[in-house]
């Protein structure tokens, strides 16, 4: 049984009868819903523990240059998350269905490392939920993994999932968002420095952008709206521009989240703090409120990662469907499986550290131009698979760039990824 309670609908977007009942959905308040339940899922996915990790380590790291990461970053993310979006939207295909049709096999390459990826994110996102029950609570970490593991597996299993999934993460999203905003306005950063940096940077270093961008977009994150989208029956050409707008709001939340806690960190460090490199993120909040940074530190690492444990676990599963129907018919149990392997994986090595989970954006960056030239394949030369749909020159010739460097960063960072074990 699928997670979601919405009937199964064609997949071939050249059907007048499934264009007509899809832009009615969009007029009503169920299909801005199903807009917003996407972004943010997409958004969340990708604002788990390793995102708060990354981001912190690297502040410490580089400073006010890091401003020039995240805007590249942003850029990246753009250029990747709209063809993506539209692609798999306008199609109405999951990204692997159609990298088997253009280039057979193909799909079930991307499925598996997109799901090999997914897991390795997915053990951090399991420890993150442990650490921030722990921060708040005291709680044991096998205890706060455990009781984090069957909140996220009740999301799927209620009656109407596909809705409860849709409200936790933009609730929870939310949360964290104000939280964080919180924690940067107490450290009292030095903006103007991090505006100069954001075009002049005094360093720059491949590893961390490669990182950022397989974190915020690469493995099975940029996929998480679209496949969303398409699980709840928004598809075809007429949607193609909420479905842009969609993809960009995704990017939007994201790019805030990171831009808020580069602040809220860069404003501790620049004041002289030494970050814990076991949990920088708790260090910092700590510095800036004292007490009350733990708890929440520990509420917005929660929020952060059973979200994300949810995106991953929904999207990994999505992509699982290329192995067989048994996986459509049993799909709320591969994903409580899913769920359950991570946490068991996690409470048996009992901790996940820095290093695996920045190894997780770095891996997920470097599988993420395997998919993205396979789209863009399909965009370029298989219009058969987008129902007769044309797809604009400029945005396939943004995504090839955006191709190119993602594969020129994955070589540069090789030479460095080594170093972190």
């Amino acid at each position: 049984m699928a997670p979601t309670p919405e009937p199964p609908v064609s997949t071939d977007p050249s059907r007048p009868e499934d264009q007509v009942t899809e832009s009615s959905a969009l007029r009503s308040s169920t299909g801005r819903a199903a807009f917003v339940g996407a972004m943010f899922l997409m958004a969340t996915s990708a604002i788990g523990p390793g995102f708060l990790t990354q981001t912190t380590a690297f502040t410490a790291q580089l400073g006010a240059a890091f401003a020039f990461a995240i805007f590249a970053c942003v850029l990246l993310d753009v250029a990747i998350q709209m063809n993506v979006w539209r692609v798999v939207g306008v199609s109405g295909r999951r990204a692997q269905d159609l990298a088997n049709r253009a280039l057979p096999g193909s799909g079930f390459l991307l499925a598996g490392l997109d799901v090999f990826g997914g897991l390795v994110f997915n053990i951090g996102n399991i420890a993150g939920c442990a650490l921030g029950l722990d921060a708040m609570f005291g709680l044991d970490i096998r205890v706060g993994a455990a009781i984090s593991a069957v909140f996220a597996v009740a999301v799927f299993l209620v009656r109407k999932a596909g809705v409860a999934m849709d409200r936790v993460v933009v609730v929870l999203g939310v949360v964290m968002l104000a939280l964080t905003t919180y924690v940067a306005l107490t450290s009292s950063p030095p903006v103007g420095d991090a505006l100069i940096q954001t075009v002049a940077p005094e360093s720059v270093d491949f590893l961390v952008i490669t990182t950022l961008v397989g974190g915020t977009v690469g493995g099975y994150i940029v996929y998480a709206g679209a496949h969303r989208l398409v699980d709840n029956g928004v598809r075809g050409p007429e949607n193609v521009r909420a479905i842009t707008r969609a993809s960009i709001s995704g990017i939007g939340i994201t790019a805030v989240m990171r831009i808020v806690l580069f602040l809220a960190v860069l404003g501790v460090v620049t004041q002289g703090a030494s970050l814990n490199p076991d949990n920088p993120t708790a260090s910092a909040f700590e510095f800036a409120l004292g007490t009350a940074g733990q708890v929440i530190f520990g509420a917005v690492i929660w929020c952060a990662a059973i979200t994300s444990v949810i995106g991953a676990s929904y999207t990994s599963t999505s992509f699982l469907k290329v192995f067989g129907a048994w996986v459509t018919h049993w799909e709320r149990w591969v994903v409580v499986g899913f769920i359950v392997v991570s946490t068991t994986i996690f409470i048996a090595v009992e901790t996940t550290p820095v290093n695996l989970l920045i190894f997780a954006g770095a891996f997920n960056g470097l599988i993420l131009p395997v998919g993205l030239g396979l789209l863009l394949w399909v965009a370029a030369r298989r219009t058969d698979l987008m129902g007769g749909y044309k797809y604009p020159r400029w945005l396939i010739a943004i995504g090839a760039l955006a191709w190119v460097t993602t594969v020129y960063l994955g070589y540069m960072s090789l030479t460095e990824l080594g170093q972190l074990f």
